[in-house]
């Protein structure tokens, strides 16, 4: 009989079934258990059975997967299909199995959705009762462990629905097991099904973002060469931007979307970084990049999937609002970083994309805000701040517009959380995507029709980085809704000029933040370490003559040092933040004091050298280099002082000597130190010290020279004319001695010997008298730079 008035069309609502069976149920129970006494009261039964139930998903032994159902918002003369699977998680075989479709009374509220939703156990008189008839699956046997794919197709006719709504759809599975051999709910799955029949007269305008926003992938290095190529932390974007990979879904999925895409100019800059020679780190070494054809593939495809279309620019690198605002506001120049974060986001968005973007939207995370964070967001030019119902509460029975003026030129830009949290969690089990898409559109028609005569303007904020398959169910939610029978799409800056007069404006207090999300944030001691980097940043630039070529990667770097990218992953942002320092030490590091040994003075003046390296590939000009003593008494510098400056100004690879003039008063040590400054006097690099050995040679020293010279020259005089005597007397002596020899031989010169020599005469010639200095020495001098005389 069922099956015949089934099939004629006589088969009763099942709003209408559900409240017989009920209503049966209730006389019928007291009865029951007055001549049964020993069967237990339906409500234990119930209860049991419940508890049962709640150890598996789906409510029993048995898992009940819908995989597909389609259309996803049925109207008349549609054909509902649902197909899924069955899997016997028990230990015992179900037998004279049956999968029934069930459907339930018409929803009446959003929290009724939820209840549903939530629901996960068989409820017997809670759950309606089974369509029957021909649309069933028999199941004969189901073996432990096994599965069994199934498809229920029904006519919308069929289901007798009632009026425009949401309802209730579920599978469930009866059968029997050897140690319970009677029909009962196995297991059971839950979805909604909305009906829209016809367009609604007050059409919901729905707002969607779509956001493009990844992890910081860029790291503050540059090659060496002209083009300064960058380095990458790793290739993982060039997956993402692939075939297949999560943003490049996005793109292809979002150019056929109603949608406002949201946009990190940090993506754009490092994709086109991508298109050029690029590299990539990979341990202590790096490695070209090869995916310069996947980049310009992406580029070109988002650039034409956003004509014509509203573009929201976030500030560059989506900084994380909610950490500025409780821990990064007080380090001085965290807010001003955040205002040139957005600067670069307009320039960003219209070189590449060339579309003139939004930078007046501002998205903290999760919607969640509070005084300060609303302060920060709007601190760089801000008016609109998105944030989420779940944290921007209303008291009333409907859904009110998502605009709030909020007073000072503000808007709060309240997302629905149901909407915008739909589509999160794991995507990947088709189960799991079509009752995301069912519940999505579900809401979205329960808020239609909470006042079908007033329109009201929604907008969804989803997950700020969808994964592959989450984007894919967000497409399939909105292009279920492109019929526009219960919604319409606008852009979010439409979306911002609606307000409620009853909706709530009145932004959070501090103490409503979710706690999960704060233990997430930046701490104060990384703004105070991105400070450090700003700082070490503004004294390099001043000194260098192309700072072009050093200051925007930094000032890149310290914005995604700010990203909200980094949350719940601390280890991986101070390592990060650790590279930037680095990299920026060893680059001021390349202008440096030569290392110098000590010097000996000797004498009362002298020019002292002090050496400046530079090994940057730029010149460097605006240094000044100071010299100072320690004892001006004993040595001064430039006359009578005890400090020198002299300007610095070296081309790149190039060192230069810089000579200071200095004198001497006093034998002794002194140590000199040696700083470069900054022309605005602040100190740059580590200063360098050494030592000064005066050696002085003083007047009486000179006198005690001058008269041993004297001797000297005296001496040499008087034995100069000691000679010439000895000489002369020599010479008289050979003459004499000649003129007696002549005499002699006249007088005979047959007698034999010779002549006697003379007394006066010297045997030998006087020798030259001893040196009094020592011989040159060949030893190597002693330690110690000598000074310019």
């Amino acid at each position: 009989m069922a099956e015949a008035a089934a099939i004629q069309g006589t088969v009763p609502s099942p709003a209408r079934r559900w409240l017989r069976r009920t209503a049966s149920l209730a006389v019928a129970a007291p009865l029951l258990a007055g001549f049964l006494p020993g069967t237990p009261a339906p409500e234990a039964a119930a209860a049991a059975e419940t508890t049962a139930a709640e150890s598996t998903k789906g409510g029993g032994t048995v898992d009940v997967s819908l995989d597909t159902l389609t259309p996803s918002a049925p109207v008349e003369g549609d054909t509902v299909t649902i197909t899924g699977t069955v899997t016997n998680q028990g230990k015992q075989a179900v037998t004279d199995a049956t999968v029934d479709l069930r459907v339930g009374p018409r929803l009446s509220s959003r929290s009724e959705i939820d209840e549903v939703s939530g629901r996960r156990a068989y409820r017997d008189g809670r759950d309606p009762a089974p369509l029957g008839g021909p649309y069933t699956v028999k199941i004969p046997r189901l073996g432990a462990g096994l599965s069994k794919d199934f498809t229920l197709s029904v006519p919308v006719s069929k289901l007798e629905l009632d009026e425009a709504g949401v309802y209730q759809l579920g599978v469930s599975l009866t059968g029997q097991t050897a140690s319970q051999s009677y029909g009962r709910v196995l297991g059971i799955e839950r979805t909604l099904l909305p009906f829209q029949p016809e367009a609604a007269e007050k059409k919901t305008q729905l707002s969607y973002l779509w956001p493009l926003i990844s992890t910081a992938h860029v790291s503050a290095e540059t090659g060496a060469d002209q083009q300064q190529t960058p380095v990458f932390e790793n290739d993982d974007l060039a997956a993402e931007l692939a075939p297949g990979g999560r943003l490049h879904e996005m793109v292809s999925l979002g150019k056929d979307l109603p949608v406002t895409w949201v946009i990190d100019p940090d993506l754009l800059a490092s994709v086109t970084a991508m298109t050029e020679p690029y590299m990539i780190k990979n341990g202590t070494t790096e490695v070209p990049g090869r995916n310069q054809a996947i980049a310009e593939r992406w580029l070109n495809d988002l650039e034409k999937a956003v004509q014509g279309r509203k573009v929201v620019a976030l500030p560059f690198a989506d900084p994380d609002l909610a950490s500025l605002a409780h821990h990064g506001k007080d380090v001085p120049g965290s807010l001003s970083h955040l205002q040139q974060a957005t600067a670069l986001a307009a320039t960003t968005v219209e070189t590449v994309l060339h579309v003139k973007p939004s930078t007046d939207f501002a998205w903290p995370v999760d919607g969640a805000v509070d005084p300060s964070i609303m302060a920060v967001a709007t601190s760089a030019g801000a008016r609109n701040v998105i944030a989420r119902s779940d944290s921007f509460r209303d008291d009333l029975s409907y859904t009110p517009t998502s605009a709030r003026p909020i007073g000072g030129g503000t808007t709060a830009i309240v997302s629905d959380a149901g909407l915008s949290t739909a589509f999160q969690g794991e995507m990947i089990k088709a189960e799991n995507s079509t009752l995301a898409v069912q519940e999505f559109l579900a809401q979205s028609l329960a808020i239609t029709l909470e006042l079908p005569e007033d329109q009201r303007s929604v907008v969804v904020a989803p997950q700020r980085m969808p994964s592959t398959s989450q984007a894919q169910a967000m497409a399939k939610g909105l292009q279920s809704l492109a019929a526009k029978r219960w919604t319409e799409p606008v852009d979010l800056q439409a979306a911002a000029t609606q307000s409620d007069p009853d909706a709530s404006k009145r932004v959070p207090g501090s103490s409503a933040y979710p706690k999960k999300l704060r233990a997430q944030e930046l701490d104060a001691d990384a703004f105070r370490q991105m400070k450090l980097t700003r700082d070490r940043l503004d004294d390099f630039q001043v000194i260098l003559t192309f700072p072009d070529r050093v200051v925007p990667p930094f000032t890149n770097a310290i914005s995604r040092e700010m990203s909200t990218s980094w949350r719940g992953e601390a280890p991986s942002a101070a390592l990060y933040r650790r590279e930037v320092q680095d990299y920026l030490g060893n680059l001021t590091q390349e202008v440096r004091l030569f290392e110098k040994s000590d010097l000996t003075l000797s004498g009362r003046s002298a020019t002292i050298p002090v050496t400046v390296q530079n090994r940057l590939l730029q010149g460097v000009d605006h240094l000044v280099l100071k010299l100072k003593s320690s004892n001006k008494t004993r040595l001064k510098l430039d006359g009578d002082t005890g400090e020198a400056a002299r300007p610095v100004k070296i081309d790149g690879g190039h060192s230069q000597s810089v000579k200071f003039d200095a004198s001497a008063n006093a034998n002794g040590p002194v140590t000199m130190t040696a700083q470069l400054y900054t022309e605005d006097g602040t100190p740059y690099g580590d200063p360098m010290t050494f030592t000064v050995k005066v050696s002085e040679i003083t007047p009486t020293v000179m006198l005690v020279i001058a008269g041993g010279v004297l001797l000297l020259v005296l001496a040499g005089v008087r034995m100069y004319s000691a000679r010439k005597r000895a000489a002369a007397r020599s010479a008289e002596a050979e003459a004499a001695a000649e003129t007696e020899a002549d005499a002699a031989g006249d007088a005979g010169d047959d007698e034999p010997g010779a002549a006697a020599p003379s007394e006066d005469a010297d045997p030998e010639q006087p020798s030259d008298p001893t040196p009094d200095t020592g011989s040159e020495s060949g030893d190597p001098s002693g330690p110690g730079e000598k000074v310019d005389r």
